[in-house]
């Protein structure tokens, strides 16, 4: 659900080049491709394994028609200047940039497999990392968003000062009285707009069944943002 939510925060009417960073097995960024149909797609993933699943995902038979349009990269999107460039992420080569970093503390959840804790445990200063790189590859007036953890909203405030402005914020509850899980963030590169919260998203209502919002998100129905 945190993929497809994230890829919902991309307007339906996109058309442009979009990266998905930490894309994994591609979920997020293959749910853009498949909504927007206009949309070239680059899931950009460091560990090899993983970007094989991607590999694999696009040649599953039900994919055929978003082949001519994503492709997989192999790449640290926390590289900087030259060696980002080299790495195939250029400077203003992109129209948008989705991402859902392992945003997990260290002391969450700890497991003894290294995969799985590079997939959801985050490095000190990751956020400003990923954010700092997906300045540099975006062009002007070009989209950013990030899903993450609502306690992690600070830092990821503070990594798009200067870089994003027109931050739009919506936060995902699972229940109507239940607190935010996930915070969904969407910003504009070089826009000096002011930041908005949004309305929230609800995942269940009160018979706990999926929100007729979540499940029009969750099977590409509509957009989190209404666009």
């Amino acid at each position: 659900m945190d993929a497809l939510m994230l890829a919902a925060a991309v307007p339906s009417t996109f058309a442009g080049r979009l990266a998905d960073f930490g894309a994994g097995a591609g979920a997020a960024g293959l749910a853009v491709a498949s909504r927007c149909k206009q949309a070239k797609v680059l899931l950009v993933e460091l560990t090899p394994e993983m970007a094989r699943f991607a590999t694999a995902t696009l040649a599953h038979p039900g994919n055929a028609s978003l082949r001519g349009r994503a492709s997989v990269l192999v790449a640290d999107v926390g590289l900087s200047g030259k060696a980002r460039a080299e790495a195939g992420l250029a400077d203003a080569s992109l129209d948008f940039v989705i991402m859902n970093p392992p945003f997990n503390p260290s002391h969450h959840r700890p497991t003894p497999d290294a995969l799985k804790r590079q997939a959801h445990v985050m490095d000190d200063g990751l956020f400003e990392s990923w954010i700092r790189s997906a300045a540099a590859v975006v062009k002007p007036r070009g989209g950013l968003a990030i899903i993450a953890r609502p306690e992690q909203l600070a830092a990821i405030l503070a990594a798009l000062d200067g870089r994003f402005g027109k931050a739009e914020i919506v936060p995902v509850h699972p229940r109507a009285d239940a607190a935010a899980i996930r915070v969904i963030i969407r910003a504009v590169r070089a826009s000096r707009a002011p930041l908005a919260l949004c309305p929230p998203l609800t995942l269940r209502d009160a018979s706990d069944r999926l929100s007729q919002r979540a499940d029009d998100i969750s099977n590409g129905r509509s957009s989190l943002f209404g666009d």
